[in-house]
């Protein structure tokens, strides 16, 4: 083809491309909900397109089209999902009346009944199908508050399920007024737990359906604002103060028990659950969140707890439909998310009846197992079986995988670095998430072997002695939290213990790492990995939401982060429950005992659910730390002017080391107030291979904050860890 021939060709090309924007493809807002609505992520649909996600997000967006051929193809597939999923019914403006989704009774609704803090204009009479025979009880009446701001919207649910046309849950007021997600207010009459129990069974159609194909659908969430509770009857405040739950002969309480119904273990509290037991395979349950008892802890979920209402509905109608429905605090939903995306269980068939019977899951945690003698909290019954009580167990007994809590000897500061004005602070997005991904956990028992060769596709517990590994001083030790050098033979996870061969093979460091012993899980698999998907989407697609995406400038990426949270109250809190759900999560695999009248040895009930782990948190732990100490190497490296020499790990006076870490955050000095200032780049202009990268995504670093010298100087001298406080607050409380 002659290059006047191509020439041409381009320019129908390019003709053609321009026709392709009539082509019918949906709306960026339609095309996401087309997605939702299937329940595929970006990362499947980039996969099936050969695109990046970013890719995905930005079509999505509305901030650029996809281009041929993958125009045409990405048509075929939005078209294929609306013919399985149209379009929902236009919300009826205020100067209409529309059908609602059966079985939805008629019911005027009146100026006064509108709620002032979401309809500004007074809804319309909805009307209904006929009533349901008398023998069924009346749904449940609904109406819909005036659209609000775009920046205050719902989530646009996945798929309804019939069973659940109403959403996973209700937040109630006093005035009857039970608020849906997207906006649906719902009559609720009942004056008391009882009748609520039985509202939102039978008429609300409240819930969400399973995660997975063998898990179980979410049961009915109602949310108890104050003047909701005081309307059925709970106190403003628990007089239970150590037991957080109302006393037993409480009329509520005992109002359940002659109704028949009960109550768990932890009785009638924040998180309070009323069931019956199950019939016929039958799930009867519905879960509480009582507000003014502090069901929201603002730890986690920030001011949520003071939202109105409709907006609360809107932030935790998000939470369930981009997480899980909360079931508790959110530690406790992060390990029921676990259980959700991986049960314990499946329907198999039984070979001699030719019945349906439970059996394992796959690549699932079946059963409780003990953990190895290294791995057991102090107050385990393995520990009391081995040494007697108040022993001080030394590294050769017990794993001490942790998060690193490291400052830089003030002595050990170069001139170059105390002329530097500036502690700039970076963090790592959701380091947990990120250490998850892919992780190889064990899923079974521990074995013991004595003298075994290391085998980093084992995961397990090592002794073996690394103190031989000689770091720079100026630099923590990978293998401890407090950055010191190991003095002796210790327990460590296989993460820990890949990252020395890792090290011992890239410097060429004189050191021999033979295993004493290990606790080795032979069965082994990513258990982890649904949870990273999910959490990871949801973190990713909130971020979005206030207006933080995946491939933005740097500097507009640390421009957005300065105000973010200001967008949008109700997902900034929605964002801070995510992030809590990850680190609660893998905290709750190692549960402590709680309660004054435990004693050291007995079993606690934490024991007897197969997500008790200590060993998985722990393998997560070490790989977030060994991440953060690698990036920490190849900064160093990448900064320094002269290679290391081989079989050394000491850096040159001009390397960029850091002077604090606090879990997955770092404080360097430097010549500027932002990252930009410090972190290394290629002659290109990009962040040099291997280390810290701004951005959204989980892994990637975001600006902490910064300080005056002077102030970290004084912070090191007096043994403070300047990580803690680099942004003004408290970074461990805080969070990621």
């Amino acid at each position: 083809m002659s290059p006047e021939q191509e020439e041409l060709f381009a320019s129908v090309d390019a003709l053609l491309e321009q026709v392709t924007a009539d082509d019918g493809l949906p709306e960026p807002a339609e095309r996401r909900r087309l997605r939702k609505a299937a329940g595929l992520s970006q990362e499947q649909v980039a996969r099936a397109l050969d695109v990046r996600r970013e890719s995905v997000t930005s079509w999505e967006a509305g901030r650029s089209e996809p281009r041929p051929p993958k125009r045409a193809a990405y048509l075929r597939l939005l078209d294929g999902l609306a013919a399985r999923h149209p379009e929902p019914p236009r919300t009826p403006e205020p100067d209409e009346s529309a059908a609602v989704a059966a079985p939805v009774t008629a019911v005027p609704v009146t100026p006064a009944a509108a709620p002032a803090t979401v309809t500004p204009a007074t809804p319309a009479q909805v009307t209904a199908p006929p009533s349901p025979p008398a023998a069924v009880r009346p749904a449940a009446a609904a109406r819909r508050p005036a659209p609000k701001k775009a920046a205050a919207r719902a989530p646009a649910p996945a798929a309804p399920d019939p069973r659940f046309a109403h959403g996973p849950l209700v937040v109630l007021d006093g005035d009857t007024n039970a608020y849906c997600v997207g906006g649906l207010i719902l009559d609720c009459p009942a004056k008391d737990i009882v009748s609520l129990v039985e509202w939102a069974l039978n008429e609300a159609q409240l819930g969400a359906a399973r995660l997975h194909r063998s898990g179980k659908d979410a049961d009915p969430l109602v949310v108890l604002t104050a003047a909701a509770a005081e309307r059925l009857g709970l106190p403003a405040v628990l007089e239970d103060r150590r037991g957080l739950r109302l006393a037993e002969d409480h009329p509520a309480v005992r109002q359940i028990t002659r109704a028949k119904w009960k109550l768990t273990r932890r009785g009638f509290g924040p998180w309070a659950r009323v069931y019956r037991p199950a019939q016929s395979g039958q799930r009867r349950c519905v879960q509480f969140a009582v507000l003014p008892w502090g069901a929201l802890d603002a730890r986690a979920w920030g001011s949520a707890g003071q939202l109105p209402p409709a907006e609360l509905a809107r932030v935790l109608g998000a939470y369930a439909t981009r997480v899980i429905t909360p079931r508790g605090s959110t530690a406790v939903s992060g390990l029921e998310l676990m259980t959700a995306l991986r049960p314990p269980t499946r329907a198999v068939k039984d070979p001699h009846s030719d019945a349906w019977v439970s059996g394992p899951m796959p690549g699932s945690l079946t059963e409780p197992v003990d953990p190895a003698p290294p791995e057991a909290p102090d107050e385990h019954p393995v520990v009391a079986a081995l040494y007697p009580r108040g022993h001080q167990r030394t590294p050769a007994e017990v794993l001490d995988e942790e998060a690193f809590d490291w400052i830089r000897d003030p002595q050990l500061l170069t001139d170059a670095e105390c002329a530097r004005p500036f502690a700039v602070g970076i963090d790592v997005n959701t380091a947990f998430l990120a250490a998850a991904n892919r992780l190889v956990v064990g899923l079974g028992a521990a074995v013991h072997v004595a003298a075994p060769a290391f085998d980093k596709t084992v995961p397990g517990s090592w002794l073996i002695d690394l103190s031989g590994i000689e770091m720079d001083p100026r630099l923590p030790n990978p293998f401890t939290p407090h950055g010191a050098r190991p003095q002796e033979a210790a327990w460590y996870t296989t993460p820990t213990v890949a990252y020395a061969h890792e090290l011992v093979a890239a410097h060429g460091l004189p050191v021999e790492l033979t295993p004493l012993e290990g606790w080795l899980r032979p069965d082994s698999g990513s258990y982890l990995d649904p949870w990273y998907k999910r959490l990871s989407e949801a973190y990713k697609e909130t971020m979005a939401d206030l207006g933080i995406e995946p491939g933005m400038d740097e500097g507009q990426f640390l421009a957005a982060m300065e105000t973010y949270k200001e967008n949008d109250p109700g997902l900034a809190a929605l964002l801070s429950a995510i992030k809590s759900t990850v680190k609660g999560g893998i905290g709750k695999l190692r549960e402590r005992p709680q309660g004054a009248g435990y004693r050291p040895g007995e079993r606690w009930p934490a024991l007897e659910r197969p997500t008790w782990r200590p060993d998985i948190r722990a393998a997560v732990i070490s790989t977030a730390r060994v991440n953060m100490h690698r990036k920490l190497v190849r900064t160093a490296l990448a900064t320094q002017q002269a290679p290391t020499p081989w079989g050394h790990l000491h850096f040159a006076d001009e390397a960029l080391l850091p002077v604090a870490l606090l879990s997955d955050c770092a404080v360097y000095f430097s010549d500027g107030p932002a990252p930009l200032d410090f972190l290394p780049r290629t002659t290109e202009g990009k962040p040099a291979p291997g280390t810290f990268r701004l951005g959204v995504s989980p892994g990637m670093v975001k600006h902490e904050g910064t300080q005056e010298l002077l102030w970290a100087v004084k912070m090191l001298d007096e043994g403070h860890n300047p990580a803690r406080h680099i942004k003004g607050t408290d970074a461990a409380i805080d969070g990621e």
